[in-house]
């Protein structure tokens, strides 16, 4: 019986000692001790705003084509009998100097003619006119004579006939002139499109050219854009003058540049992509205007376009590094702590962030990156040497 009682006791008795233990243990536990050091600061870099006059800048990309180019068109028909050294693709020429001649034979038998034709109808009006002479003597006292039977209608007969001799006469001259195809500018040929013995009708095309007087950027611009620029849409520099850009390219391994002025802006916004074009205008690419390096600003080239926008007299100025995503900045406040706040951005580029408003000048930007930012964390400035990087 005592033994079968042990049995029931035993494990309660087990229990009720271990519950004790832990009373005991729990009550007697040393109170762990409390960290009450503040977390160690992030050290950043931060730039100081700044308040500055500053002229905007907008950059934009296009493709340089010419602003005259051309198909060369055979205006009158007949054999090719020469043709110009020049006349090859790449070829330069001068205004008005003969790229093809086509066999003239023709035209200069039809030439003689014309002047055949004209004198005997200057022969016509003098024997007209002789006619008329005789006739008003004889009907001098004939008070009913007619029109007719003075010879008028056959002098303003034979005078209408020598025009029409004269301009034949001219325009056989013109055709005669047309056997030499030139163009009325200095230009290159893109393409040769007829050689030498070739068989040409009127409207043949015969290659292809286009004028190095001037060449044109199309440059795609932003409402942003627009708005650095200062200029209202469908604006049109008057003759000569225009907005000053530099145009860059990379050409056989080094960058070149080239003076240009911004002419006009499109009258209308492109539906698709909504936004509007300007043109920038080089002069003399091929010539006076060629780059330092003394390289053209080939047709064809996709370039880099710089212009100069709007100026202003004070203007609160970041460091691009500054700016976050969503037009956010990271500030380092005078307790160093983080702030983050939202900016209106007024102009960038990858000198500079042109602010419009949400900073003022003195303030302390952070530049560099932080992981798992948060509001309030604590923060040091690294003392840098670096220009535009403050130290606190």
């Amino acid at each position: 019986m005592a033994s079968k009682l042990l049995r029931v006791l035993a494990p309660v008795l087990v229990i009720a000692g271990g519950i004790g233990i832990y009373q005991v243990l729990h009550a007697t536990k040393p109170e762990p001790q409390k960290d009450t050091t503040e977390p160690r600061p992030i050290s950043v870099r931060v730039a100081t705003v700044s308040a500055e006059p500053v002229t905007l800048t907008v950059k934009s990309q296009g493709d340089v084509r010419a602003r005259t180019e051309m198909d060369l068109v055979a205006q009158v028909g007949g054999r090719i009998t020469w043709v110009s050294p020049e006349f090859t693709e790449g070829g330069a020429f001068e205004p008005d100097a003969a790229l093809l001649r086509i066999e003239d034979t023709d035209y200069q038998l039809a030439l003689h003619q014309a002047r055949a034709r004209v004198a005997a109808a200057q022969v016509g009006v003098e024997q007209a006119l002789a006619d008329q002479d005789v006739a008003r003597k004889q009907l001098r006292n004939d008070p009913t004579a007619t029109p007719l039977a003075l010879k008028k209608p056959q002098v303003t007969e034979a005078r209408a006939q020598l025009a029409a001799a004269e301009a034949e006469l001219e325009q056989t001259q013109v055709n005669l002139a047309r056997t030499e195809v030139s163009l009325p500018f200095q230009g290159r040929v893109i393409s040769k499109l007829a050689d030498t013995g070739q068989y040409v009708s009127p409207g043949t095309r015969l290659g292809r050219a286009f004028a190095t007087d001037t060449v044109e950027i199309r440059l795609p611009l932003t409402d942003r854009q627009l708005a650095a620029l200062g200029l209202p849409i469908g604006y049109a520099a008057p003759a000569g003058q225009g907005v000053p850009s530099i145009v860059s390219a990379d050409v056989a391994g080094q960058e070149h540049q080239w003076q240009g002025r911004l002419i006009r802006l499109d009258a209308s916004i492109d539906p698709e992509t909504r936004l509007l074009y300007g043109i920038v205008e080089v002069e003399s690419p091929y010539n006076e205007n060629r780059s330092a390096l003394d390289m053209p600003l080939a047709v064809g080239l996709f370039a880099d376009v710089s212009i100069d926008g709007r100026a202003m007299d004070t203007a609160t100025v970041i460091p691009p590094d500054g700016l976050r995503a969503g037009d956010v900045v990271y500030l380092l406040n005078d307790n160093n702590r983080l702030e983050m706040r939202q900016i209106d951005v007024a102009h960038r580029s990858s000198e500079r962030v042109v602010v419009s408003q949400g900073l003022s000048a003195g303030e302390r930007v952070v530049t560099s990156a932080i992981r798992n930012p948060i509001s309030g964390m604590a923060l040091a400035a690294i003392a840098s040497d670096e220009p535009g990087v403050a130290a606190n």
